[in-house]
């Protein structure tokens, strides 16, 4: 498994998920939208941690920036 994230797309999937936990947990959403938005964001996480994002695959992308040698 390669990695293919940056730190930036990290950063920015963690506070997704922060979002979404604080929505969660004030009650702004809740039922279908709110085990919805819960799974993408444990996704995000996952993805983050590992720095790897399977949809980046089929598409050659990748945000992490190239060492020089």
């Amino acid at each position: 498994m390669k990695k293919n994230m940056g730190s930036t797309d990290k950063i920015i999937r963690i506070l997704f998920a922060l979002v979404v936990a604080v929505l969660f947990y004030t009650k702004t959403v809740e039922g279908t939208l709110a085990l919805v938005l819960g799974i993408l964001a444990t996704v995000m996480v996952a993805t983050s941690f590992i720095s790897f994002c399977p949809l980046y695959l089929p598409f050659g992308l990748s945000t992490r920036k190239k060492k020089n040698k």
